[in-house]
């Protein structure tokens, strides 16, 4: 009677083992099935490059950056969409310990006047946050559920950590150039353009490059070395063919200016919490105060003056290249250095719209979306700075054709020449293309 008792407890308890055991392998089942509960696995693929094509569409992913500044905790991807075949889009995050992908994205495209007809325009890809996810990279699906996201290709999720203004940050003023193209080989503007930046107080400048000459490419080189300029190679040609120009029925192509709406966001993202301010002009413009020597000594007037303010809208002013300083006294500097001498254009031409071509001096922080000439979405105050002020100081063709008599002598680099002229010499050595 003993005997069978025990066997009975034996038997009860290496059921009751088995159920456990077989419990545990049906909830480890279940995780691995469960798109959410996967186990711990790194993606197998993080975008290394500017350009990301999402899988299955003909849409891209530029950069991923956490939105803390909206209601809802979500993560902006600056995109570029092609807008006749918007289908639904799914965000993919990796969370350090599982996946989650059941989450739709909102696809905020951003429509302009001047870039009707491309059927490639930039836009912004929202993704709210998945509670308990710690998120850390993502991407883009046109699938609900993905059955095995590690073998898509993530970006990496930027901004995770914020800074207050209050705060110190790693630069107080930042250009963002939005585009090189067409084998562009100005050398001495670009490196008087550059060097003028430094001696206004600018610490960083960053250039998207599709293009550019073998000398320029020597020179930024150079730069990049000493941490002045970062460099983004922009293959947006191995992609779709961009348009040179501005209006579609113009120039052509398939997305508008090289897709320069898509890389200004994407480049105000990317110093949201590294730069006070961020300037957005292009490579042959430069955004110089007139009352004061410095951009440093500037902006803290203007704040002072506007504590509400986040935007600085900077009026465009011609000097047109077909003019030279009669006397010439810079004409006889960098002979033999391909490009336009910006010292030898001392004529300002008056711009027909003062508010239509303005260029920006803006809070990273206090900007949602920008276009090129202003900002399509903020949450600070915008300011017109008055040309005694500030001026965009603008070397090129005349824009419209004007005589010689309607220009205004303007010499403001010229205050600036004793420090720019060796500043220029030593850069171009450094470079070696000055011997």
């Amino acid at each position: 009677m003993m005997m069978t008792k025990r066997l009975m407890f034996r038997r009860m308890f290496s059921l009751l083992m088995a159920s456990t055991v077989g419990l545990v392998v049906y909830s480890k089942v279940i995780a691995i099935m469960s798109p959410r509960l996967q186990a711990s696995r790194n993606p197998r693929k993080i975008a290394d490059t500017s350009i990301t094509p999402v899988n299955g569409t003909r849409h891209f992913m530029v950069g991923a950056y956490l939105e803390h500044r909206v209601r809802k905790r979500s993560v902006r991807i600056i995109s570029i969409i092609h807008q006749e075949s918007i289908q639904p889009l799914y965000c993919v995050f990796y969370c350090g310990t599982h996946w989650a992908n059941e989450t739709e994205a909102e696809v905020q495209l951003h429509l302009e006047l001047f870039a009707i007809g491309f059927p490639f325009v930039a836009a912004d890809v929202l993704c709210p946050c998945p509670p308990g996810c710690n998120v850390s990279h993502v991407t883009l699906s046109t699938r609900f559920h993905v059955k095995h996201p590690q073998d898509h290709t993530f970006l990496h999720i930027r901004n995770l950590q914020t800074r207050q203004e209050n705060e110190s940050f790693q630069f107080d003023f930042t250009v963002c150039v939005s585009n090189l193209f067409g084998g562009y080989n100005n050398v001495l503007q670009v490196t008087q353009t550059l060097e003028m930046y430094r001696l206004l107080g600018v610490q960083h400048v960053v250039l998207y490059n599709t293009s550019c000459g073998p000398d320029l490419e020597i020179l930024l080189q150079s730069y990049k070395q000493e941490g002045f300029v970062e460099v983004l190679p922009w293959p947006i040609d191995q992609y779709m063919k961009p348009s040179p120009g501005w209006l579609f029925g113009e120039h052509g192509g398939e997305i508008h200016y090289y897709g320069q709406l898509a890389t200004l966001n994407d480049c105000l993202y990317r110093q949201m919490y590294r730069s006070r301010y961020v300037l957005l002009n292009d490579i042959d413009e430069i955004i110089t105060p007139y009352q004061h020597e410095t951009l440093p000594q500037l902006m803290e007037e203007l704040q002072r003056e506007h504590p509400k303010a986040g935007v600085f809208k900077v009026e465009n002013h011609i000097f047109p290249k077909t003019q030279f300083d009669p006397i010439g006294r810079f004409r006889c500097h960098w002979r033999n250095i391909p490009g336009r001498n910006i010292l030898d254009h001392i004529y300002r031409q008056e711009p027909s719209n003062p508010s239509g071509q303005m260029k920006l001096i803006i809070q990273p922080r206090a900007v949602l979306k920008t276009s090129v000439h202003y900002v399509m979405d903020n949450l600070l105050e915008t300011v017109h700075l008055p040309p005694q002020v500030c001026r965009l100081l603008h070397v090129r063709a005349p824009r419209p054709e004007v005589s010689k008599k309607e220009l205004h002598e303007d010499r403001r680099l010229w205050h600036y020449s004793r420090q720019l002229v060796p500043n220029v010499n030593k850069a171009l050595q450094r470079a070696g293309l000055l011997i």
